[in-house]
């Protein structure tokens, strides 16, 4: 044999040896098996990962004898092998999708023992994601109905008024940086967070006792919310003369430090001469005792009933006074009114809300050596790509989405779409005039 043939022929070998290498997972991963009360809508490759980094997959995922989710998964190394101590939740990337979950590990300490390939962990050391619909299944029928009709309010509210919410939308960074210092210092004082957990619920069962009550606060504050909203004109003006007063405000509690010091001298000064207050007081309390006939007969000058007979009536009929308050009154009015539209087009959209408030913390919980790190995918539709002439031209304004309403590049997907639907059929919602834009036949996969 010449020696470029030997040459070529240890080449194939070590070519074979590698094949063989890769494909008996020569990679150093090791394979474990979790044990789920329901698999959780998992899926095979699947994210496994570890301080928000992908270290494996789920490889397979079967059904024990006793109905229960044994998911199989592969670690890589240097991850793995993995100790005893070590958890597995099932999380959510986000809601807004079904195969989007992940199993996160906690990995037990270094000095525990370590588990060989294969193992499975215990049941306790395994935790199943809590989906929105089971949530919603534990509802009674009567509150299922009023959290229906909840949504159906909200979707009358937000109808049309995309536009508006997109002039809010600029406000939504500074409260949520206000939330986050607000949850920061919440979390540092723990005990104190219990505490105002448990008088909540306190609070909330006291106030769920009185149902009919709330109903006619809430009523009653409906209506007086109309008639300011009918003075949305003196409103703004008074909102105009906030700011200024404020700051003169501000510079009065300022000069008012120097006056203190003065004011704890006058009250040193004072002190021997209160010695003799105390007999004063004593006498003066006849006194009193019989200046209440006066301070009653100074009540009925104010205010008595009947027409034209009191000080109010006097008051009252000031014309420049009387003008003032009837103008004010009746744009408050007028502007609650129109509001109502608003507050009822939005109102169905509470939960997509919360749930991307949710999210957006969530987007936000990976990190890396870097620290944490947000996932984002911003959406232009300003340009438009010309292949013919290799440019961007702009998008007229008639043709641009607007915003947080559904264009024809997105999903008009009907609240309560984005999950499998519950069996009472209160999901997917759909108002009943058919005027909220969005499409019920969009549905979850095997639905």
């Amino acid at each position: 044999m010449t020696t470029s043939r030997a040459v070529a022929v240890a080449a194939v070998a070590l070519v074979a040896v590698l094949v063989v290498l890769i494909v008996t997972g020569g990679s150093g991963a090791h394979r474990y098996k979790l044990i789920f009360s329901t698999a959780g809508q998992l899926v095979n490759d699947n994210d496994v990962q570890i301080g928000g980094r992908r270290v494996g997959s789920i490889k397979k995922i079967e059904l024990t004898r006793d109905n229960r989710a044994q998911i199989t998964i592969e670690v890589e190394e240097p991850y793995a092998p993995l100790h005893v101590g070590t958890t597995a939740v099932i999380r959510q990337t986000s809601l807004s999708g079904i195969a989007n979950r992940y199993i996160a590990l906690s990995p037990g300490p270094n000095n525990a023992p370590k588990y060989r390939d294969g193992a499975t962990l215990p049941a306790n050391a395994t935790t199943t994601a809590v989906d929105l619909d089971q949530i919603f299944n534990t509802f009674d029928d009567k509150t299922r109905k009023g959290l229906a009709t909840t949504i159906q309010g909200f979707a009358d509210w937000y109808q049309g008024k995309g536009r508006t919410a997109n002039g809010v939308a600029k406000y939504f960074p500074p409260a949520l940086a206000a939330t986050r210092r607000l949850s920061e210092q919440l979390a540092a004082d723990k005990p104190a967070l219990r505490a105002l957990v448990r008088n909540t619920g306190s609070v909330v069962a006291a106030l769920g006792a009185k149902g009919d009550t709330l109903t006619q606060l809430v009523s009653n504050t409906n209506t007086t919310l109309g008639a300011v909203a009918a003075e949305n004109a003196s409103l703004d003006q008074a909102l105009v003369y906030l700011a200024p007063t404020l700051r003169r405000g501000s510079t009065t509690f300022v000069n008012l430090r120097g006056v203190l010091g003065d004011f704890d001298k006058l009250v040193a000064v004072s002190k021997p001469a209160t010695k003799n207050l105390t007999p004063f007081l004593k006498q003066l309390e006849p006194l009193l005792t019989e200046s209440q006939p006066t301070i009653h007969n100074l009540a009925k000058l104010l205010q008595q009933p009947g027409p034209q007979n009191d000080l109010t009536d006097l008051l009252n009929d000031a014309p420049q006074l009387a003008s003032v308050a009837h103008t004010s009154f009746a744009n408050s009015i007028t502007a609650l009114n129109k509001s109502l539209p608003v507050l009822s087009f939005i109102r169905p959209y509470t939960p997509d809300f919360v749930g991307w408030l949710r999210d957006f913390g969530q987007s936000t919980s990976n990190y890396d050596a870097n620290g944490h790190y947000a996932r984002v995918q911003p959406v232009f539709n300003s340009f438009k790509y010309d292949q013919t002439a290799n440019t961007l031209t702009p998008v007229p304004d008639p043709e641009r989405l607007p915003g947080l309403e559904n264009g024809p590049q997105l999903v008009p997907r009907c609240p309560g779409a984005a999950v499998q639907a519950p069996a009472d059929g209160s999901a997917p919602w759909r108002d009943t005039n058919g005027n909220l834009d969005c499409n019920p036949a969009i549905v979850p996969p095997g639905q």
